[in-house]
């Protein structure tokens, strides 16, 4: 705009001169760029290091005991198909631990040799790093077979060997250990071995 001299009480002969100067605009905050720094990237990979090392080994034991519980429950389930079977074939049937958690029920005589077991489990669904001790009703001899009469009871088995009575279930890695029992009139049922016993229906 430059100087403009505006004259005011010129009947008195004075002036004064006004300056109006050219104003700049105000200056406008430098917009900080989008992203993270090299520190604030650093920070944020040592956090999430962290806290996956302090969660991992939870997880990883959540895992294991998710394993014991599945192994836990086929064992019983292949016992009670077995006895199911059993009755509904009116034949003496058989359920038998194999490697690890794997399981097989069939009959004691098949009608046709030829014919596929009735069922079986492999230890690699969903178990394979579940350890298994298998015992008969002493709680000391080892035992892989229980054999069911056409009445869902347990009877002997055929080849001679023990009856299956009891099979306990733990994995490394995990702090769980379960258990399944096979009673004398064929129920079998999942336990814990942890709980005092009659203080929960989890209880052995």
């Amino acid at each position: 705009m430059g100087n403009i001299n505006h004259l005011l009480g010129c009947e008195k002969g004075r002036s004064v001169q006004l300056n109006l100067r050219r104003m700049s605009p105000p200056a406008q905050p430098v917009a900080r760029a989008a992203g993270f720094t090299l520190i604030e990237l650093i920070v944020s990979i040592s956090v999430v290091a962290i806290l996956m090392g302090l969660g991992i080994p939870s997880f990883m034991q959540s895992l294991r005991n998710a394993e014991i519980r599945n192994a836990a429950d086929a064992i019983a389930n292949g016992m009670h198909r077995a006895r199911a079977e059993a009755v509904s074939r009116n034949a003496n049937v058989y359920f038998q631990l194999g490697t690890s958690t794997a399981w097989t029920v069939d009959y004691v005589t098949k009608p046709v040799s030829t014919d596929p077991a009735i069922d079986a489990r492999l230890s690699t669904e969903g178990s394979s790093n579940v350890t298994i001790t298998a015992l008969a009703s002493d709680l000391a001899t080892a035992a892989t077979t229980a054999t069911f009469n056409n009445l869902g009871q347990v009877v002997v088995n055929a080849d001679g060997t023990s009856t299956l009575n009891r099979v306990n279930l733990s994995s490394t890695g995990g702090n769980q250990s379960l258990r399944v029992t096979l009673g004398a009139g064929g129920n079998a049922k999942v336990c814990d071995p942890s709980l005092v016993v009659n203080s929960s229906p989890r209880a052995c």
